[in-house]
């Protein structure tokens, strides 16, 4: 599918999760924005998102879940509304096109049908709108590098495109990508997160600052309380408004497993896990990929990439690593130590202070490979499982 399709995704069976997840993710260009188990909260989900389409699992009780159905068309006449059922029932499927359901989808689930319901959607999209992509960086261990990685590929997207580029520190309690470039953030994220509703480019413009590599930096909230208010849904909100506004948003995280890690993971075109050639970071990346497969995460859009790489000996072989992960190293960045301590201690970007480092070429490199359509496709292993939802994506 060549168009990206966001989607709000209701589900209250929870033994179905990982099975609806595994087929939504397995679609090219599809993205969930949410994921809602409860009914209350489908409202404030879609006041909050610029969704294309909701889609509504109708069991395990179609009756009662027909009635949320109507609720969302007679609220978004405009909105694509998709369901999904084990039921075959001719009194079900007229119920639900009477209700002004786009698309009745029997379980299990047809990829090919579902992808061409979702074409017919993207042919209806306004021929100028576009939305960035979403790039995560998560380190597999702490000092892997993730936010030196994180900082520097923004800015080298930056040049590589000419493109207008936002990277976003997910660390909320200490995160320091505004100290890699320097800056000083009157407002933040947090600021961001205190409304409910969709962000404008007046209050997202207030909230970042724009270093002079022509990176937009959207920092951590300033005080550890602020985080505490901050849950998966305020963060999937501001990524999505991002997205609007920018070519290309790199995020500094997730940092931990929890509902705030299930947005990036389910918005993100690329996700890369930054890891070194040593046991315990390997060790921490092999579980890491087992509990994305195991919860039903495209794994196809999950890349390794293997920091400080050294001939050194004393380090493990990289093709040792990849047998063990069963998964080819995506990209490696070579150690240029010195380089990168000077360019964090003066809150440079690589670009700015060591243009010519061996980290900063391959770092430019990686940006090149990552604008080019081939990158954004390609599987660099093979997911063996799928798996469920995590839960909790309104709770803090």
């Amino acid at each position: 599918m060549g168009h990206v399709i966001r989607v709000i995704v209701f589900n209250a069976d929870e033994d179905y999760g990982k099975t609806l997840r595994g087929d939504l993710l397995g679609v090219d260009g599809l993205k969930i924005l949410a994921e809602i188990d409860e009914p209350s909260l489908l409202p404030q989900a879609m006041g909050q998102f610029n969704a294309d389409v909701v889609l509504v699992n109708l069991d395990p009780a179609p009756e009662p879940i027909m009635g949320l159905v109507r609720q969302i068309t007679s609220a978004r006449a405009g909105l694509p509304v998709f369901v999904v059922s084990s039921s075959s029932d001719s009194n079900l499927v007229l119920a639900a096109m009477r209700a002004g359901v786009k698309e009745f989808l029997p379980k299990p689930i047809d990829r090919e049908q579902l992808t061409e319901a979702l074409e017919r959607v993207a042919q209806q999209q306004p021929a100028t709108e576009v939305r960035g992509r979403l790039i995560s960086v998560m380190g597999s261990a702490g000092g892997v590098g993730a936010t030196t990685v994180a900082t520097n590929l923004a800015v080298e997207l930056a040049d590589v495109g000419g493109s207008d580029v936002a990277v976003v520190d997910l660390d909320f309690r200490l995160g320091q990508v505004a100290t890699f470039f320097d800056v000083q953030a009157n407002f933040t994220i947090a600021e961001l997160c205190e409304t409910h509703e969709q962000l404008d480019q007046q209050i997202i413009s207030k909230a970042m600052v724009k270093h002079e590599s022509g990176v937009h930096v959207l920092a951590r909230p300033h005080h550890f309380a602020q985080a505490e208010q901050i849950s998966a849904a305020h963060a999937a909100g501001v990524l999505a408004a991002l997205q609007e506004l920018h070519s290309y948003v790199v995020v500094d995280g997730p940092h931990r497993f929890d509902a705030g890690a299930q947005v990036v993971f389910d918005m993100a075109d690329v996700n890369l896990l930054v890891m070194q050639l040593l046991v315990t970071s390997v060790r921490n990346s092999d579980r890491i990929l087992a509990e994305l497969a195991q919860h039903g995460y495209n794994l196809d859009r999950v890349q390794l990439v293997c920091n400080r790489s050294t001939r050194e000996s004393g380090y493990l072989e990289q093709e040792h690593v990849e047998a063990t992960l069963n998964r080819k190293i995506f990209w490696s960045i070579p150690s240029d130590f010195r380089a990168v301590c000077a360019a964090i201690n003066l809150g440079e970007p690589l670009a700015l202070s060591a243009s010519k480092s061996k980290v900063r070429q391959s770092l430019h490199e990686l940006a090149e490979r990552i604008c080019s359509p081939e990158a954004a496709t390609e599987a660099e292993g093979q997911a063996k499982k799928n798996g469920g939802v995590l839960r909790g994506l309104f709770s803090k």
